[in-house]
């Protein structure tokens, strides 16, 4: 069987999928903003373009308790101005930002046509449909801020996003922000843009979730800048080999995102869902470097050499493989290449299909009553039909799991061949289609079933044929409901 070739194709950045509201960052320092109305709400509001350095303007004839003890803490560092009177319009000229908590839908509308005619982005407090901009909740590192909107829809939803957030943001992180603009002027003198600084950044974000930065940290950062500012340009680049899972972004590790994130290139493969891909840094340039049995595929040694290429311009590539880069993926192949010409590789594992399988069955490979060893075997070849040199007799073994991988064209002859060296045609046989996908489905059918049948895969989905009586119970299940 022949399988056509195909070339590496050079794919365009994710398009940014549409969004509820545009998230901006105001820089507010010195600048006017007014606030109309003496309520708690408007007084929460005042703080915080305070806290941004905004000069507020507070038109009010009336104050509840919180907002009179708000300014008069903040009347001695000017951040307040007080204005005992209901707003006019002509307050609103030259403001940077207007908010206001209105006392019905009338002023609301008042406020929101006053502020439209000035040219100024306003809110109306609790009113969505008279704001130009809503609030969203805080977590505050400055100068790291994060600001999670719901577009609101569900503030308690964005509450919660941010409790999770808090957690993951270390307190310390702001000071580690302030070190990075100290150092933001020498990076851009002394490194070269691109690889260069994007490697020091990535350095100083790995010291920067462990702990506060300590006087060694400082050194190491000027140490480290100098190393890379006398490695120039000419810097050879690294091939990092990702496991992009079964399907689900969510099985991704931490790690493999954290090399998404730093990439240059990504060299893909077709069966890299699009969520995966979603996590990459956007500007890395996305090339579809495709291999599947049956169709199309891109040459092995057009791979190798493209990845010899960028890396040797100083690109930070990853070779982004679907399930675990070291089952079935070639990768020894490319790991012996790079590293005859001197290319650093790395490798990320991630979560092989056979696992998320067993994940979706709910089933152990290895159940101590029913299996001693698991096996995972091709059961396809570069020719199309099963491997020619397969030990049979040992696959046929009832004491052992055996997972077929890339097993859907060749399932029926896989199960004649085990049933006619002595496996049993009612050990139970699991099947699973685009299994940790969108469109994964599973069956549970036993030997004799995968011998007379055609479980082909439909519209090109992967297929994972898994024997062995770890699959007992699911299977027996299936038959019985199916009765």
């Amino acid at each position: 069987m022949h399988i056509a070739s195909r070339q590496p194709s050079e794919q365009s950045p994710a398009r940014m999928a549409p969004l509820a509201v545009l998230p901006v960052f105001f820089d507010l320092s010195g600048k006017r903003a007014v606030v109309a109305g003496g309520t708690a709400a408007a007084a929460w509001k005042a703080e915080l373009l305070a806290a941004s350095g905004a000069v507020v303007h507070v038109h009010a004839e009336t104050l509840c308790d919180t907002f009179e003890h708000l300014l008069r803490e903040g009347a001695s560092a000017g951040s307040f101005i007080l204005h005992r009177r209901r707003w006019v319009e002509d307050d609103l000229l030259d403001a940077a930002v207007a908010i206001c908590d209105a006392e019905d839908d009338g002023e609301a509308a008042e406020f929101a046509d006053a502020a439209q005619a000035a040219g100024v982005p306003a809110n109306v407090i609790d009113r969505p449909r008279f704001c130009q901009f809503q609030f969203g909740t805080i977590v505050n590192r400055s100068p790291v801020v994060v600001g999670v909107s719901t577009a609101g829809a569900a503030p308690v939803l964005g509450q919660a996003i941010r409790r999770r957030i808090e957690t993951l943001l270390p307190p310390f992180l702001a000071a580690w922000a302030e070190l990075a603009a100290s150092l933001r002027a020498i990076v851009m003198q002394r490194l070269a843009p691109g690889t260069p600084r994007r490697a020091f950044w990535e350095t100083f974000v790995d010291r920067a979730f462990h702990a506060p930065p300590a006087e060694h940290d400082i050194g190491e950062i000027a140490s480290e800048i100098e190393r890379l500012a006398g490695a120039g340009r000419a810097s050879t680049g690294t091939v990092t080999l990702v496991g992009a899972g079964p399907g689900d972004a969510e099985f991704l590790t931490l790690k493999a995102v954290r090399a998404l994130q730093a990439a240059d290139v990504i060299l893909f493969d077709d069966l890299v869902s699009d969520d995966v891909l979603e996590l990459a840094r956007r500007e890395a340039k996305r090339i579809l470097v495709g291999k599947r049995g049956g169709k199309a595929s891109c040459r092995q040694d057009d791979i190798n050499a493209l990845m010899l290429s960028l890396a040797g311009k100083g690109r930070r590539v990853v070779r982004l493989k679907s399930g675990d880069p070291m089952i079935f993926g070639r990768a020894g192949e490319e790991i012996a290449m790079l590293r005859a010409h001197g290319i650093a590789v790395d490798v990320v594992p991630g979560i092989t299909a056979a696992s998320a399988m067993a994940a979706a069955l709910a089933v152990s490979l290895t159940h101590r009553d029913h299996a001693r060893s698991v096996r995972l075997v091709t059961g396809h070849s570069r020719h199309g039909g099963l491997p020619d040199d397969l030990d049979w007799r040992a696959l046929a073994d009832p004491s052992a799991t055996t997972i077929f991988y890339m097993g859907g064209r060749t399932g029926g002859e896989i199960a004649r061949r085990l049933i006619d060296l002595g496996l049993a045609p009612g050990t139970p046989v699991a099947i699973a289609f685009a299994v940790g996908g969108p469109e994964q489905s599973l069956l549970t059918i036993d030997l004799a079933r995968l011998a007379s049948e055609d479980h082909s895969p439909a519209a090109g989905r992967p297929v994972l044929i898994g024997i062995g009586r770890v699959f007992g119970e699911r299977a027996a299940a299936a038959m019985t409901s199916a009765a």
